[in-house]
């Protein structure tokens, strides 16, 4: 399945490709966009918004008792924005610690000697009152913005420039800086031009290109003195502001040039002690101690001399709020990549070029390396040397998807045969034949370009070489042109020497109390009748191989012979759960075909068999122990689907205590609740890895039932995990049965074993995902599906040569549906580089992002929560601490220049840091972190980009009449318009939320109701209507839900209703419940992170 969006039909793979040759080269990486606005700055000046309005001096707020505020009590009033609810800085970012931040008195000036102790404390603290402009410029002492992407055009009725209903009160609270060093929100200047054009460092290669734009050749005239009038150009406080093309803006509308701003002088600024760092303006290029001002150059604040310029009385500003359409914005990131990539197929002949974002729907034509589909890579572009790598600190990774689902323009990986001589290897490392090995001596000998050791080629394999020294038959041998293709493997691939039986499918049912009341076992059982015909099959075979068994449970288990000599099944009941055995052999696992009418008779008789239980107790292991010793006694490989409701307290192996314990949130114990309570499951895991028994679990928990427990043998055999919380079928149904036959349909490969080579230089030395591993190689899994990653993370351990580059070869060795054994080989070349530029032109954010997050998602489970929030922040400032060190060009401390390529970073970390995981809300229960957890583990590039950056679509803005996808806007409440109805998606969740102002025409077209207020909040279907705006709704949920590997159940949110605070909770660019900061804020915080790493 294409987890792209769709996108303008492209040329057939037949046409010629006239860029080739340069291909990475276009539109990418820097190069200057076709498409970009000639002013990004859009409309920045404009009229002064509603919330910039400073609160009286007196006015503060009691602090909270503590903790994040219940959501039922945290909503916000009639159409506020989020800003307003809390005060802009009111809630502390970063990892919570236990010491609490000193609280001005009400009636002390900010800027007296005792100034606030900066530290991250874990409740929202409110402080005292708004800092006047003289501190803004002290605190903030010559920031300037320059180089901002072009902004995605605001909703209209949403123009930053004019206060609307949305934002009506976000001026009310007294306001601070949330770090200490950035008042109300204000966000360091931006630059993701890579240095001013016409100065280049000398140890780069190829200047790195600024982002769409270009500029002039020499930098533009500097501004002058803050003193005076607001001058063209000038944002906030009298900061310079530097455009992209270091031109002065037009002048702001709200004041126009000349006009005097004045207002009540501050209290003298604070001295600068080490607790509480304000930065002086620093020359360019400059990262030691701080000259002097200059002439003409914004002094460090108002009121101090400015040597050999006029002085002048202080003239405070009211603080301005950053813009947020003047920092880098991931719509508009995403829809530049659509718009310069979708079009072309992506050729991958070419090594170490970067492919098309995974939100771009674009073709892929394998042409010697692995499609982007299969292996996406944090770099493709790696240091030479291990110093190197360790000064940049991006981490080396790649995230694979060895059975990847193609789109149907692109065909499968060839199957290519060797007969019983099988695949050819290099001798030495037992790498497999690839594009990339040398042949040499006319054809009789070939060098290994992983190990370079020199083998002979067999006989039978031996082929002329051409005059480039080439093979004549490189293009009619998939092994030798391809970048992924497959081999059928030899018997001696195969457990034991013989070749493997079908493998088989058992269907494993809680029969407690809870499962018969809620209606769950006679909906599964009616499921299945049906479902069992769409087993998956291999190519055209007519039916599919896998035989079938069914058990039921409750504090025993219930075997079922259904042998199609049978006239009824049989039950065959094991009650010795401390010692578990399969009673049946013969008549337990059948073809489906053969036994219809017993497992039909059988489908219809559980439900009735178990109506009348009151057994409430469940056991869970020996579940799994008796499906693993059935498909033992079988000897063949197969999958067991668990469908459980309840904690297991039974006595039994396996049984479970409830040790849910929210008070450990936030402190060192906290990393136990993500640890299974046993080790006995790990042990059960094992065990099933060597048998190939993989468990897809199915959970319907009315409380606690201890997920991280439970996902241990799912997350271990390499099997799914889907929670139904308070499951009931009117509401969970579609759901359910959705998730269920996706996952009994998808094509799995059974007892796989992956390694992955490299060439000499680089080694893999960890791996993140759901699997198994006995040694430090080889990475075994009892299961893997299409929608299965492992991300592997590679070290040095040698020099790498910048001719040669590096390469990296993924084998999987796995058993069909079919019961064949098969040989799935992914090649990938990347260039080798010893300029960090070229690093940091050739990176990917969105699977950097993948990579942090799962390592900081694997961290919690031996560190508390703060130390891996510090982590994640730390390693993302000495990244651009680095790129500003080494590859900017020398410009003022006060700017933050970002890397094209990495631009989108502190955004994409802020979100992962606000994640349930890393900073839960109140409302989030022990067991969701542990199963979100649990799924990030192994998502893949495009489900992890979605996940943490929800896409936000409104859907009355486009024509009718469209058939494409709405343009998404930026998660955050300023982009709603309460005259108008959005979707909002993540992969699991779906909600359609309606603004209190909207037509009443589109109300009874969506709703079939004749206004807002008759609208059911939480409703979970759209009622099928015929109008064209219903039918285009419906069909968008359709396909948003068909893009993704889990049904996205819809949730109806009215403005203003209860459940708008669940919804807010996906707007990540605001600040969360929790005490997640705001994007805005969050920069700045990186700003100040990276200028103490320079300093």
């Amino acid at each position: 399945m294409n987890v792209n969006q769709s996108a303008p039909p492209v040329p057939p793979f037949g046409q010629p490709q006239p860029i080739y040759p340069g291909y990475h080269q276009s539109n990418y990486g820097g190069q200057p966009g076709s498409t970009a606005p000639p002013t990004p700055y859009g409309a920045y000046n404009g009229p002064v918004p509603g919330f910039q309005q400073t609160p009286p001096q007196g006015v503060s707020r009691a602090p909270p008792s503590s903790g994040a505020p219940p959501a039922s009590t945290a909503q916000a009033p009639c159409g506020q924005a989020t800003y307003g609810q809390f005060g802009q800085g009111d809630i502390q970012n970063g990892p919570s610690s236990t010491v609490q931040m000193q609280r001005l008195p009400g009636s002390q000036p900010f800027g007296s000697p005792l100034a606030p102790v900066v530290r991250q404390s874990s409740v929202l603290q409110p402080y005292g009152p708004s800092p006047t402009s003289a501190e803004v410029t002290a605190q903030l002492a010559g920031m300037q913005i320059s180089g901002a992407v072009a902004p995605a055009p605001p909703a209209s009725g949403l123009g930053y420039g004019t206060p609307t209903s949305l934002a009506s009160a976000s001026g009310s609270f007294p306001n601070s800086g949330l770090y200490g060093s950035y008042p109300q929100g204000q966000a360091p200047p931006l630059s993701q031009a890579h240095g001013h054009p016409g100065v280049q460092p000398p140890q780069r290669s190829v200047p790195p290109q600024p982002s769409s734009f270009i500029p002039p050749a020499s930098g533009g005239p500097r501004m002058p003195s803050v003193t005076g009038p607001l001058l063209p150009g000038q944002g906030f406080g009298g900061l310079p502001v530097s455009q992209p093309n270091h031109v002065s803006s037009p002048p702001p509308q709200a004041l126009p040039p000349g006009t005097q701003m004045t207002g009540p002088p501050g209290p003298p600024p604070p001295m600068h002690s080490p607790q509480q760092p304000g930065y002086q303006l620093q020359q360019n290029g400059s990262f030691g101690p701080a000259r002097g001002p200059q002439p003409s150059y914004g002094s460090p604040y108002p009121g101090a001399p400015t040597f050999g310029s006029q002085p002048g009385p202080p003239q405070p500003l009211p603080p301005k709020r950053l813009d947020p359409d003047a920092i880098p914005s991931p719509i508009q990131v995403i829809e530049d990549d659509r718009n310069n990539r979708g079009s072309e197929p992506f050729v991958t002949g070419v090594r170490g070029q970067v492919p098309p974002l995974v939100t771009t729907n674009f073709l892929v034509k394998d042409q010697g390396n692995a499609s982007p589909r299969y292996i996406r890579c944090t770099s493709y572009n790696i240091p030479c040397t291990s110093d190197m790598a360790k000064q940049a600190q991006v981490p080396l990774a790649a995230v694979i998807k060895p059975l990847a689902r193609l789109p149907p323009e692109e065909a499968s990986p060839y199957v290519v045969d060797h007969g019983e001589s099988g695949p050819l290897r290099c001798n030495r490392c037992k790498a497999y034949m690839c594009p990339f090995m040398q042949f040499i001596e006319g054809g009789r000998r070939f060098q290994c370009c992983f190990c370079s050791c020199i083998n002979d080629v067999p006989p039978q394999y031996f082929q002329h070489l051409d005059h480039t020294g080439k093979r004549v038959d490189a293009y009619d041998r998939p092994e030798l042109s391809l970048g992924s293709y497959e081999f059928l493997a030899t018997v001696d691939y195969c457990k034991n020497n013989k070749f493997p039986s079908s493998p088989a499918f058992i269907f494993m049912i809680d029969v407690s109390y809870n499962a018969i009341r809620t209606g769950l076992v006679r909906l599964l059982c009616e499921e299945l009748k049906s479902l069992l015909d769409f087993l998956p099959r291999e190519g055209r075979a007519e039916e599919s191989a896998i035989r079938v068994g069914f058990v039921t449970y409750n504090k025993v288990l219930h075997f079922y012979n259904v042998k199609s000599s049978l006239a009824q099944p049989q039950m065959m009941v094991v009650s010795d759960v401390a010692d578990m055995f399969v009673p049946l052999l013969d008549g337990f696992l059948v073809n489906v075909n053969e036994s219809r009418a017993v497992i039909t008779s059988l489908l219809d008789q559980i439900p009735e068999m178990f109506a009348d239980t009151r057994e409430t107790e469940t056991v869970f292991a020996p579940v799994i122990q008796a499906g693993m010793e059935a498909l033992k006694a079988a000897e063949c490989a197969g999958k067991l689907f668990l469908f459980h409701t309840s904690l297991p307290i039974a006595e039994a192996p396996g049984k479970l205590k409830n040790r849910d314990d929210r008070k450990l949130i936030n402190t060192d114990k906290e990393k136990t609740l993500f640890q299974p309570q046993t080790g006995a499951y790990q042990t059960l895991a094992k065990e099933c890895v060597a048998q190939g028994c993989c468990v897809d679990l199915f959970l319907f928990p009315n409380q606690y039932v201890d997920v991280a427990t439970l996902s241990v043998v799912p997350q271990l055999t390499g099997g799914s995990i889907y929670k139904y919380a308070c499951f009931q079928v009117e509401n969970d149904q579609e759901r359910f049965l959705s998730d269920l036959r996706r996952d009994v349909q998808k094509i799995v490969g059974f007892d796989a074993v992956m390694r992955v080579r490299t060439s000499t230089g680089i080694r893999a030395v960890d791996f993140f995902g759901a699997f198994y591993m006995s040694n430090t190689t080889d990475v075994e899994l009892a299961g893997l599906d299409g929608d299965k990653t492992v991300t592997v993370e590679f070290k040095h351990d040698d020099r790498l040569n910048e001719e040669s580059g590096a390469l990296l070869q993924c084998a999987l060795l796995y058993t069909s549906c079919a019961g064949q054994r098969r040989l799935r080989i992914h090649n990938l070349a990347l260039n080798c580089c010893t300029q960090l530029a070229d690093l940091y032109r050739n990176c990917e954010t969105d699977t950097l992002i993948n990579y942090m997050a799962k390592f900081a998602y694997r961290g919690v489970l031996n560190s508390p929560v703060k130390t891996v929030r510090d982590t994640l922040i730390t390693q993302c400032a000495q990244i651009l601490a680095c790129y500003r060190k080494n590859c900017a060009s020398p410009s003022s401390a006060g700017q933050l220049i970002l890397p094209e390529c990495m631009k989108l970073l502190p955004v994409y970390l802020n979100c992962v840091l606000k994640s349930d995981v890393l900073q839960p809300g109140a409302e989030v229960t022990t067991d969701d972190r542990a199963y979100v957890r649990q799924l990030v583990t192994s998502m893949d590039v495009a489900e992890t980009n979605v996940f943490f950056y929800p896409r936000l679509l409104p859907l009355t803005k486009s024509p009718i009449e469209s058939t494409t996808e709405p343009p998404a806007v930026r998660a955050s409440e300023e982009r709603l318009s309460n005259g108008d109805i959005y979707l909002l998606e993540n992969g699991l969740n779906l909600f359609l939320w309606v603004g209190a102002s909207v037509q009443q025409g589109v109300v009874q077209s969506l709703f079939n109701v004749s206004s807002f207020s008759q609208i059911s909040s939480g409703l979970s279907v759209l009622p099928v209507l015929d109008n064209p705006l219903s039918t285009k709704v419906r069909g968008l949920i359709d396909s948003l839900r068909a893009q993704r590997s889990r049904y996205m159940k819809l949730i109806v949110v009215k403005q203003e209703d209860k459940l708008e605070m669940l919804f807010k909770h996906f707007l990540v660019e605001d600040k969360s419940l929790s005490g997640g900061a705001s994007y805005v804020d969050f920069l700045c915080h990186m700003h100040k992170e990276i200028r103490q790493l320079l300093s």
